[in-house]
């Protein structure tokens, strides 16, 4: 059986991924597949490191600004999106290049995941719409009496993974654990994963983040932040989709809203991207 290559470049934010895609990527007439959770929504370029305009240019990019924010998009979701894609490149006599920091992404595309069904987008966003009305805790706890053995598995915070639950339920009318009881689908037999960990030292990367936030906030991090923002105040965008976990997104709108001094916000985001990379980091070197 001949094997198809894929690669796959990973690593925490701001660890020097694109760079190393981009070149994987000219080196082997790549198309780059984006697997990172913040940069598949079409919103705050900057603040999510979107790869430039130049890039795009220069290198195929796929899954990149693919999703209106407010949907929500699981490992599950991303899968299911991703694989088609990674196949119409091979098609192409392409290599495809994965390239991102969402861990359970990637784990869901080497490790493979329990069969699923197609979710009709009408469900989606009646799943999504419920949610945003009951709240988080109401919605946690209507999946709980329709499926116990899922919920208990999550957080009440686990918004993509509690709201992914409840669409499988109500398109098929059976639980995500049972569901996920059937053997996984996993990739290809003849797919070979090539796995690139960018994993700076912890003060390299320190250095990095600081570093890119400054970069940000020349190239407009905050006027796209008040303009995201006052979307979500207009009731066009919902207040908690996952976007407005973009680190830095909260600060910077702190200080829009006159809440705390700029001099502050940054400092706070600097510090919480910097933690989250290390988080990151630490999953990277014991997960993958």
């Amino acid at each position: 059986m001949n094997k198809i290559d894929i690669h796959i470049i990973c690593g925490p934010t701001a660890s020097g991924k694109s760079a190393h895609a981009m070149q994987k990527a000219s080196e082997l007439n790549g198309v780059i597949i984006n697997c990172d959770s913040q940069q598949i929504y079409d919103a705050l370029p900057i603040l999510s490191a979107q790869p430039p305009q130049q890039d795009k240019d220069q290198i195929p990019h796929i899954l990149y600004e693919h999703l209106h924010p407010n949907n929500i998009c699981s490992a599950g979701n991303w899968r299911e999106i991703a694989l088609p894609k990674i196949q119409e490149t091979i098609k192409e006599n392409k290599t495809p290049i994965i390239c991102g920091g969402t861990g359970l992404y990637i784990k869901a595309l080497i490790d493979g995941l329990s069969p699923m069904p197609d979710i009709p987008d009408e469900i989606r966003t009646k799943v999504v719409e419920k949610y945003n009305k009951l709240g988080a805790q109401a919605f946690y706890d209507e999946l709980y009496k329709r499926d116990p053995e899922t919920a208990q598995r999550f957080h009440v915070n686990h918004k993509a993974r509690i709201i992914r639950a409840m669409e499988v339920i109500e398109a098929t009318g059976k639980s995500l654990a049972d569901w996920q009881k059937l053997p996984r689908e996993t990739p290809p037999e003849e797919w070979n994963f090539i796995i690139t960990k960018v994993l700076p030292t912890r003060e390299q990367l320190y250095q990095r983040c600081n570093a890119r936030f400054d970069i940000m906030l020349k190239q407009g991090a905050l006027e796209e932040t008040e303009e995201f923002s006052k979307r979500i105040d207009d009731g066009e965008i919902n207040e908690n989709v996952p976007m407005a976990k973009a680190l830095g997104f909260k600060q910077l709108r702190e200080y829009i809203k006159g809440e705390t001094s700029l001099e502050d916000a940054i400092e706070t985001a600097k510090t919480k991207t910097r933690h989250y990379a290390k988080r990151q980091n630490t999953w990277f070197k014991n997960q993958i």
